[in-house]
């Protein structure tokens, strides 16, 4: 089973989000998986370009009729110091 990690980034307006996934992303190793909770609209579209610059990938990404946000990611090899920048 892979180890699963939660990440509170309610009420967090952008860029924060951003910067707390990839915080948290510096602590996985490769395989683990995070699901981030978040409510700004603009993390549906800011975490997932994140990951594909950073080489992690989005396992799923929806938003529920009240606003509230999860994103699910797996930790991939991260960039060339081996996590992410």
């Amino acid at each position: 089973m892979t180890p699963r990690h939660t990440l509170d980034a309610r009420n967090l307006l952008c860029p924060m989000p951003v910067i707390r996934v990839q915080k948290a992303m510096e602590s996985l190793a490769p395989g683990e998986e995070i699901e981030v909770r978040c409510t700004d609209p603009g993390a549906m579209s800011d975490v997932p370009a994140w990951c594909r610059v950073h080489g992690h990938e989005v396992l799923e990404a929806a938003e529920d009729d009240a606003g509230k946000i999860r994103i699910t990611i797996r930790a991939g090899p991260g960039d060339d110091d081996g996590r992410s920048a």
